[in-house]
């Protein structure tokens, strides 16, 4: 099976969280949303409760999350952005309980599953014709891919991803041959 692939096209990426918001779906529109915008894994995601991105006490979301990643063990803070917390605020009016999953399956009181939200990913990318095969991971990739397209510094993006590498990386958002030949053809330094 192919690696997971960024979503390119910052255009491609808000289509599929509208696909969800238009069809009332806010939490799948939620997943998209935290997921093109915090890097989590999707187990981290799905490990997610409401207690962790509302305050209770004073009912506003979170400006950061703070989890322990399930797969490396490490804290991670992640600011959440102007999208993320107007996502938040939205699925909150009708679904924040403490102690409630974040992504909740409501026949069982528990996540959904990382095949569920699988399904739900690749069947809107499928509908809205994506070019990318979208899947849980292509979410995580993304925010990579387009802060390295916009300048970010690749030590900034390894360390976001906890990357032992520049190479791993670069492996891993998804730098295409074709991006690096424009390199090559657009620094002309003798024309």
């Amino acid at each position: 099976m192919a690696a997971a692939q960024p979503i390119r096209d910052k255009e491609h990426a808000r289509q599929l969280a509208e696909y969800f918001l238009q069809r009332g779906q806010i939490r799948n529109y939620v997943l998209v949303v935290l997921g093109l915008n915090t890097v989590f894994r999707i187990s981290d995601l799905l490990d997610l409760v409401w207690d962790d991105v509302l305050d209770f006490a004073t009912g506003r979301v979170r400006r950061s999350i703070t989890i322990v990643e399930q797969k490396t063990q490490k804290p991670t803070t992640v600011a959440l952005n102007g999208s993320s917390v107007k996502a938040l605020e939205m699925f909150a009016a009708t679904e924040a309980r403490p102690g409630k999953f974040l992504l909740e399956n409501p026949r069982t009181a528990k996540a959904i599953s990382r095949v569920q939200a699988y399904r739900l990913l690749r069947a809107a990318g499928e509908a809205l014709q994506l070019p990318t095969r979208v899947s849980c991971h292509s979410l995580r990739k993304t925010l990579g891919y387009h802060a390295f397209k916009n300048g970010v510094s690749l030590a900034i993006i390894m360390d976001i991803f906890n990357h032992s590498s520049f190479g791993v990386t670069l492996k891993y958002i998804g730098i295409t041959q074709e991006e690096k030949d424009a390199v090559f053809l657009e620094l002309d330094l003798t024309s």
